[in-house]
């Protein structure tokens, strides 16, 4: 067992029905950084906050420091000027691309007002999402209508696809190449979590990709 797996169960003993799922998810999410992929992230209300949690933790150092690659220094270094304090590539940080689709309010409002709001994350995943990256949907009820409609088509463009939803699963288990159900069903157990199952999963990619 991961040693980061092993503190989430030692922490969250209701979550040891998880592991396996989790470890799953982390190997999809490693395996698409490796590839120089992207997570993309839609979700509603609470599960909205968690996808704009998620990408903070990611795009930036969340347990640990990360530094840029000398590579970046030198060729940052050719671009600015040499007395420019402090140097550019002492506040950059090393970033796992990811985007929460729930952010992006102009296309959403548009495609809600002119075309469905159904399709608002449905849409931006044909739009941002490539062969190899990952759409990881957030919904306690596993049956929100605008986030199975973005798994349809993420799926459809060769994307890989992660849940985090309820005990049932609901409709979008289907869906999903990983699907992480917690043992809850009402909508604040099953957030409360959501959050160490991906601070978690978070903590793993850091690890692996910023040692």
């Amino acid at each position: 067992m991961h040693s980061v797996i092993k503190t989430l169960i030692t922490r969250y003993p209701d979550l040891s029905c998880c592991e396996e799922s989790v470890m799953s998810a982390f190997e999809e999410l490693k395996a698409c950084y490796e590839q120089s992929g992207k997570m993309l992230l839609c979700g509603n209300g609470g599960s909205a906050a968690d996808c704009e949690h998620i990408v903070g933790e990611l795009m930036k150092g969340f347990t640990r420091r990360r530094p840029v690659p000398q590579q970046v220094r030198e060729r940052l270094q050719e671009v600015i000027a040499s007395d420019e304090e402090p140097s550019i590539a002492d506040r950059l940080q090393g970033a796992l691309p990811a985007i929460s689709l729930v952010s992006q309010s102009g296309i959403m409002t548009a495609y809600a007002n002119d075309v469905d709001a159904e399709m608002v994350f449905a849409q931006q995943v044909y739009g941002y999402g490539t062969k190899g990256d990952v759409l990881l949907g957030i919904t306690t009820s596993g049956n929100s209508r605008n986030v199975l409609q973005a798994l349809k088509v993420a799926r459809s463009l060769g994307m890989r696809t992660i849940g985090l939803t309820g005990q049932t699963g609901g409709r979008m288990a289907s869906l999903c190449d990983v699907c992480i159900c917690v043992p809850y069903v009402s909508t604040a157990d099953v957030q409360e979590r959501h959050l160490p199952i991906y601070h978690s999963l978070c903590t793993m990619l850091e690890e692996a990709f910023f040692a």
